[in-house]
């Protein structure tokens, strides 16, 4: 039987608050009363913590649930307010006071006290009013804390794995849909961008009732371009389906959800499935797509494929003879927190804009993934005098047809040849590389003459006498590390050592500046005045922030 064949309905627990902790017998024992804010009960605990000061801000990091034998409340518990206003301002979820009445006219005065400062609250506070031990309230809350992580990484990995499966297996719409449902427990439906229902999976629910006025209905859900609940009158979970800019549908959940968060972590899977089977479905397209890859890499090995094989295996799969030939790679930038999932699909949404672009500017081209994240083409020229105005109109006409430009080109030089061409894919690689680590992008695309310094730089890379001077010029301030003092001599080197320049960015006061520079060159060991110590830490700096990028 197959991984995703043999999948249980949602298991991730519910999340830790403050009203599941109530329930637990440990603190039942106590004779727990809700003083204040009982519609926040449901507030996520993140942590439990035991404290009998009133310095509280300090000590919590935010979403504790603070127990405390109201010491700090003071002798007729007139501290009580401040130390619940001091507890809610640090961020706590919740406060939980140990009070025993009539086990001392202390404790009394504390619980009238407390009564007082929870009434009306939002803040959740619960009087237990029978002694219990703190540390068993901690063990069984923290063990549980554990627990429902240890799930939730769990869940997570058997998500990955049943729709990962489902891709190996080419499962159609229905069968990406149906285990959507099973994994959230709730119908799910999969519409195009003109509402009609594609596929759905009712869960055993009435599916006329599901349906019925569907396309009325799903039209009150608005658009979202990632997984959540649009704003309109249907607040449906969705997530859209498709890669960006030729969106072809998405995913619904028309219902209340016990846990959002787990039904968006299925949805937003299912929906990278759906989208790369209906990519992978393009039969021809596909294969076409992997012999070009093929061919590409194949010459850039040290094969020995002759000039005439090579033009005839690049002809039949769709390049032209022509009279010049350059080598372009796209390198798309990554995104925090993007998996390889959602770079492949931002890259084969490069290629299929790119193949147009080609085709509407009567340009031939061979155009293929390299690897992740990288797209290369080796473009064919008419005459080596049109390889510039070529280059200008494909790339400004790609970045028009983009909603946002989140890629860098590198070109390499031109050849008369798709063999020697393609040897240049390394070459408009490690350019793509360099301009990837540019603040700004002004050009359409980059040469190695564009990059300059940092182009030198980006083949050096590694090379251990660059290393060895970079680290010996800004050891003063690397060794420890000092950001500001990095910062400073970046700074004053953009403004080539002049001072006054720098002084009227607002950087700081004159005599303020003067001061940081001169412990600056103390820290450096050299003068700043002198041409060559700034070339040198210029090339210095440079190096070390290519590093820091790549």
């Amino acid at each position: 039987m197959s991984l995703s064949s043999n999948v249980a309905a949602p298991a991730v627990p519910a999340v830790l608050s403050i009203a599941r902790i109530l329930e637990l017998d440990v603190v039942r024992d106590g004779d727990p009363e809700v003083l204040g804010g009982a519609e926040a009960l449901m507030t996520p605990v993140r942590w439990v913590h035991v404290s009998e000061t009133s310095e509280m801000s300090e000590l919590l990091a935010g979403g504790e649930l603070v127990l405390t034998t109201g010491m700090a409340f003071g002798d007729g518990g007139e501290d009580a307010a401040r130390f619940l206003a001091e507890v809610r301002d640090a961020g706590a979820a919740g406060l939980v006071v140990e009070l025993v009445q009539g086990a001392s006219p202390h404790a009394d005065a504390a619980i009238t006290a407390l009564r007082r400062a929870a009434a009306g609250s939002q803040f959740p506070v619960v009087l237990l009013r029978r002694r219990v031990k703190f540390v068993a309230i901690t063990e069984v809350v923290h063990r549980m804390l554990v627990s429902d992580q240890l799930s939730a990484l769990e869940r997570s990995r058997t998500i990955h794995e049943v729709f990962t499966a489902l891709s190996l297996e080419d499962a159609g719409e229905k069968d990406i849909v149906a285990r959507a449902a099973k994994l959230i427990g709730a119908p799910v439906v999969l519409e195009d961008v003109a509402h009609l229902v594609l596929a759905f999976e009712d869960t055993g629910e009435n599916q006329a009732e599901l349906l019925t006025r569907w396309t009325e209905r799903s039209r009150r859900v608005g658009y979202l371009e990632s997984t959540g609940r649009g704003v309109g009158e249907e607040n449906w979970l969705q997530t859209p389906v498709g890669v960006r800019g030729q969106r072809w549908g998405r995913l619904l959940v028309p219902g209340a959800l016990v846990d959002d968060d787990d039904a968006s972590m299925v949805l937003e899977r299912a929906g990278q499935t759906l989208t790369i089977a209906r990519l992978a479905g393009r039969d021809q397209l596909e294969l076409l797509h992997q012999a070009r890859a093929g061919l590409l890499h194949e010459l850039r090995q040290a094969h020995s494929l002759g000039v005439e094989e090579v033009l005839v295996r690049a002809m039949a799969l769709g390049l032209d003879e022509a009279a010049h030939y350059v080598p372009v790679v796209l390198r798309v930038d990554h995104r925090s927190g993007q998996g390889p999932t959602g770079m492949q699909l931002r890259e084969r949404e490069l290629l299929d804009v790119l193949l147009r672009v080609l085709d509407s500017a009567r340009a031939t081209g061979l155009a293929a993934s390299l690897q992740s994240g990288q797209v290369g083409l080796v473009l064919g020229v008419g005459a080596k005098q049109l390889e510039e105005p070529l280059l200008e109109r494909i790339f400004r006409q790609l970045a028009s047809e983009q909603a946002g430009v989140d890629w860098s080109v590198g070109v390499g030089h031109g050849k008369s040849t798709v063999k020697d061409a393609a040897h240049g894919l390394d070459e408009a690689a490690q350019v793509a590389e360099i301009v990837a680590t540019f603040e700004s992008r002004s050009r359409p695309f980059y040469r190695f003459t564009d990059v300059r310094l940092n182009g030198l730089l980006a083949l050096l890379q590694h090379d251990a006498r660059v290393k060895s001077f970079a680290e010996a010029e800004l050891a003063g301030i690397l060794d420890p590390p000092d950001t500001a003092a990095l910062e400073l001599l970046e700074l004053y080197l953009k403004h080539g050592g002049n001072k006054s320049a720098l002084a009227r960015t607002g950087y700081l006061s004159r005599p303020a500046l003067y001061a940081r520079l001169e412990k600056l060159e103390e820290k450096l060991g050299v003068s700043l005045d002198d041409a060559e110590s700034r070339t040198s830490l210029h090339v210095a700096v440079q190096w070390y922030r290519l590093g820091k990028t790549r």
